[in-house]
């Protein structure tokens, strides 16, 4: 019997973190073939150069996509997901993969979805059934519409999937495959961890204690993230503390959090912050289970932080609603606030370890599903009906 094409698509360092153990699995089952697609802003350097990774782990992409319009507004980011889809359904017609596997809530996760339902291929979709801002939110639950098949992370988004219509059937609770990297990793922290990755900035000590922020814009309050930034950056100023900085995604409103980051550095040449484009996902692993706290809006912070129990400061709504473990504080667009929850923070240490958003077996699970699932190309909600 021919093996199942499996095209996984990955848009964003996001994505590729947290697929990367089904691509694995799926590149190792007797009974599967990994097409691999990377577009969109896995593909530019100025957003981490993820692509890199992918080769660098033995990955080769079947194909490239190039499809993001330049400018980080909402008028690009529809233009970009307008793109992607056209592109997309060229290459699912060469590849005529038997499945397309799609990830959470990204804005070019909705043109994976629509090109491959369109088209009749089945589409499974990981992260489904989670509550969380911006418009992500939305994204994600109309992916979910979609799909034929789901492998949400949790308990509580299994049941959401459920209220959502979809056939219980159709549901699999496999935990989150980004716990699978951290789960039986060596996360201690080389020396020349910082020194590899360059960046911009006064070196970082690793035997010394350190921050990491990493803070996106929020696409439902665009034109905000300006100001929003600079709320973070004064309260970490404050703490005097060697800091690990991450570039911001592509989202509409990247330009306005870059541009904070770039004036402060110019203005400012602060000697505690380091800026950093991406790290490879075991070294981000080992960056978060070593880090004092983890700040800004990256679900980073819910999910491998709830796992390693590594104190957390959320802030803003970009995460508003998310599951998250004991290990996160939640604190307004306000420096005192966000410094008072960082200092909160540093005095706590370590939080108990979580297993909400899996075990780390995500990636096996999803794999030998597909490869025996059986889908029916037509939808039809399950709500029950009423007497």
């Amino acid at each position: 019997m021919a093996k199942r094409k499996v095209c996984i698509v990955v848009n964003s360092r996001a994505n590729y973190g947290r697929i990367k153990s089904v691509m694995e699995a799926v590149r190792d089952h007797p009974d599967l073939d990994l097409q691999l697609i990377v577009g969109a802003s896995a593909l530019l350097r100025r957003f981490g150069g993820v692509n890199d990774f992918i080769e660098a782990d033995g990955f080769v992409p079947t194909a490239k996509v190039y499809c993001i319009v330049e400018g980080e507004t909402p008028a690009t980011m529809a233009k970009s997901t307008g793109m992607a889809i056209m592109e997309l359904a060229t290459q699912f017609e060469n590849l005529s993969p038997d499945i397309v596997l799609t990830v959470a809530d990204r804005f070019e996760t909705m043109a994976t979805a629509v090109a491959a339902s369109y088209m009749n291929i089945p589409l499974a979709h990981t992260q489904g059934g989670e509550i969380t801002g911006s418009i992500d939110e939305s994204v994600r639950h109309a992916v979910t519409k979609l799909s034929h098949i789901h492998f949400p992370a949790t308990k509580i988004a299994r049941h959401n999937l459920e209220l959502l219509g979809e056939d219980p059937e159709t549901i699999h609770l496999t935990g989150c495959p980004a716990i699978d990297i951290i789960a039986d990793a060596d996360l201690s922290l080389p020396a020349d961890i910082f020194k590899r990755y360059k960046g911009v900035g006064p070196g970082i000590d690793p035997a010394k204690p350190y921050l990491v922020v990493l803070q996106h814009p929020v696409t439902t309050e665009y034109g905000q993230g300006f100001e929003q930034v600079n709320q973070t950056l004064q309260a970490v100023e404050r703490l005097n503390m060697q800091t690990v900085w991450l570039w911001p995604n592509v989202d509409a409103g990247s330009d306005d959090v870059s541009k904070g980051l770039r004036m402060y550095r110019e203005d400012r040449s602060p000697d505690w912050l380091h800026f950093y484009r991406n790290f490879e996902i075991q070294d981000f692993a080992r960056l978060l289970q070593n880090t004092a706290c983890l700040i800004g809006n990256s679900s980073s912070a819910l999910r491998e932080g709830s796992y390693l129990g590594v104190p957390a400061v959320n802030i803003g709504s970009r995460q508003q609603g998310r599951e998250r473990g004991d290990n996160v504080i939640d604190a307004v667009h306000q420096a005192d606030v966000i410094e008072a929850a960082i200092r909160q923070q540093l005095d706590h240490k370590r939080y108990d370890q979580s297993s909400r958003f899996g075990d780390g077996t995500a990636g096996g699970k999803i794999a030998d599903i597909l490869s025996t699932a059986e889908f029916k190309i037509q939808k039809r909600l399950t709500y029950p009906v009423p007497e």
